[in-house]
């Protein structure tokens, strides 16, 4: 057994906000880590020291930060250095514990490759795979993969032939910038599968157990949204399949501590059928939804397996009572293919109130006034709801989002919430490609409602002078009282008519001439109507082809003089970890280039200018 005093948190947001808490349950001390971005962020307050450094990212000043504070052991989180072989034998060779797998298995299993021969092994079923310039014709859809990494990253679907190439080179680009490996993986793409994964945990004596399973289905561009435990609609004979398949893998390994197998799932007539996906060798952000079904703490058990403990329940001691839904609260524009956002944050407010019963728990980044940055991953909070049964997990997520709400910038808080209270979700019709390839009312941007706009309008009304004639009312002095209300507008100019009906109060806030008005966690900026006052929202030319966010330019596929046709892809810009390709928007002419790869670009930036052709004009 090995005594651990001191954890250092190499990691920031609501995930070292969390195992800052485990520590000081623990009654460890905890150490922040910090950059220049994050020098007001939570995780540092609520530590109990904090260090400086230059990049989450960067090894030797981690290992360094944890050194100098005097830490006994670091504890990865998610991201960053979690899944990295190299710093965790940095971490032992400084001799602090690693509170995680060993490096070893950490560089097998991490690798999507390599994992994939281990659960050949295991005998867990797995996808035809294929060479990247060796794919068969009647193969498609495949899926392109980076085999050093995870998250969505260096990962695409291609269901034509003439689109691998591309494919290819984009996944290799984003494996060689996100984790410093351009190796890709080829294999059958399962259409309609659902994800599904099971909680895994080892200890140094041997034991291996599950803490059974999880659907992350609803994922768009192979991110994950919503998770939930347990997976709903497993058949009970394919469930233990999973489960031992996922404990024989782990001792296949000789596996220590936190981990999580994953599978594709995919119904046939034959039945449901599992393909292994791959194994993350840490722990996950949707651990909490596992925690409410257990009654277990995961960063405890972490903790107490890195000292050397043995896991504290056998396989037949551990249960799973109720259900627990999970969202990911995401700075980004869902009605405008969910573009990363940063900025600003005016306010914030998280429903605590189902974390008192124990059916709800809020694990967030951020509180009440903040800034996002675009340097780091969009999720800013996750949002949990327990229930008997999955039904009550929903209502009950769905009330901690009507509770909460995030002022200043655009968030995925109220598209959420319509996504899990849907039918099509409810009724557990949600795969891994339906958000992809829906088309329909949740990807329409909500105009306010009744109560918001009510609520905006109240608090915009003018002031009161005292009498009669001065007050909101409605009073006239001949006749019944006529309450009206002058109209609303969003910035973009949208004008909208106050109902005159009684409505519940949405949540708003006024700032000057604007008010912020929330209901369902939907949140819109409303100002008097004013027709004298154009429109805050300037559009760029028709032939300008600009950032869509703010990031940073990865690829530029043009030069000024060349010809292009509409669609042709000129361009990528990447942030907050996802990458979109900027494209012609008709036939014509670079005339200008903006801007060069590796340089960092506002929303709106002019990237590059296509000239119609003279006969398109």
């Amino acid at each position: 057994m090995t005594e651990i005093q001191t954890v250092l948190v190499a990691n920031r947001g609501e995930i070292a906000r969390r195992i800052v808490r485990a520590c000081s349950d623990a009654g460890l001390r905890s150490v922040a880590v910090f950059t220049d971005l994050d020098a007001a962020a939570l995780h540092l307050a609520e530590a109990d020291d904090a260090v400086r450094i230059g990049s989450y990212l960067d090894v030797d000043e981690v290992v360094a930060a944890a050194v100098s504070s005097g830490a006994d052991a670091v504890h990865p989180g998610y991201g960053f250095l979690s899944e990295n072989a190299a710093f965790a034998r940095a971490v032992e060779a400084a001799g602090l514990v690693f509170v995680g797998p060993s490096p070893d298995v950490i560089e097998l299993m991490g690798r999507k490759d390599r994992a994939r021969e281990v659960a050949e092994r295991a005998g867990v079923p797995v996808t035809p795979r294929y060479e990247t310039d060796d794919v068969p014709a009647d193969a498609y859809p495949v899926l392109v993969k980076a085999a050093a990494g995870g998250g969505g990253k260096g990962m695409h679907v291609v269901r034509r032939p003439e689109d691998l190439a591309d494919a290819v080179a984009t996944a290799r680009r984003e494996a060689a910038s996100s984790f410093g490996d351009d190796t890709l993986l080829v294999e059958a793409y399962v259409e309609g599968g659902r994800h599904v994964e099971v909680q895994v945990f080892g200890d140094e004596h041997g034991t291996v157990v599950h803490l059974f399973e999880r659907d992350c289905s609803a994922q768009r561009r192979h991110q994950k949204v919503v998770e939930e435990a347990p997976a709903p609609g497993l058949d009970p004979a394919l469930r233990t399949l999973l489960h031992d398949s996922s404990v024989a893998l782990c001792q296949e390994v000789g596996y220590v501590g936190a981990g999580t197998v994953e599978f594709l799932v995919a119904d046939s007539p034959e039945g449901q059928t599992a393909y292994f996906l791959e194994m993350n060798t840490r722990l996950q952000v949707e651990h909490p939804v596992t925690e409410q079904v257990t009654g277990l703490d995961l960063v405890q058990w972490q903790l107490d397996v890195a000292a050397g403990l043995p896991l504290p329940l056998a396989q037949d001691e551990i249960t799973c009572t109720g259900h627990a839904v999970e969202v990911r609260v995401y700075a980004e524009d869902p009605y405008t293919g969910f573009l990363p956002q940063a900025g600003h944050v005016l306010d914030v407010v998280w429903d605590r109130s189902a974390s008192s019963r124990g059916a709800g728990q809020v694990h967030a980044a951020i509180e009440y006034e903040a800034e996002v940055a675009a340097a780091y991953d969009p999720m800013i909070a996750k949002l949990v709801g327990a229930g008997a049964n999955r039904d009550a997990a929903i209502d009950t997520l769905v009330s901690v989002i009507d509770g909460s709400q995030v002022e200043g910038i655009e968030t995925n808080l109220g598209w959420v919430r319509r996504l899990v209270d849907s039918p099509e979700f409810r009724a557990g019709e949600v795969h891994t490609g339906w958000l992809d390839a829906y088309e329909g009312p949740l990807l329409e941007r909500p105009s306010p409602t009744p109560e918001a706009l009510q609520s905006a309008a109240s608090l915009l009304e003018p002031e009161r002078d005292g009498s009669p004639f001065g007050r909101g009312d409605g009073w006239r002095s001949a006749g019944p009282s006529m309450r009206t209300a002058a109209p609303l507008a969003e910035p973009d100019g949208t004008v909208y008519e106050v109902s005159t009906g009684s409505y519940a109060t949405a949540s708003a806030t006024r700032r000057g001439r604007r008010v912020w008005a929330t209901w369902q966690g939907q949140t819109w900026v409303l100002e008097a109507a004013d027709a004298m006052r154009r429109s805050s929202v300037a559009a760029a030319g028709t032939a300008d082809v600009v950032s869509p966010m703010p990031g940073a330019v990865v690829a530029l596929d043009v030069a000024v003089g060349d010809a292009v046709t509409a669609g042709q892809r000129l361009g990528a810009v990447e942030a907050m970890k996802m990458e979109l390709a900027l494209v012609a928007p008709h036939d014509g002419t670079v005339t200008h280039v903006g801007a060069a790869v590796g340089d960092q670009v506002a929303m709106g930036h002019v990237v590059v200018h296509v000239e119609p052709r003279a006969d398109d004009a």
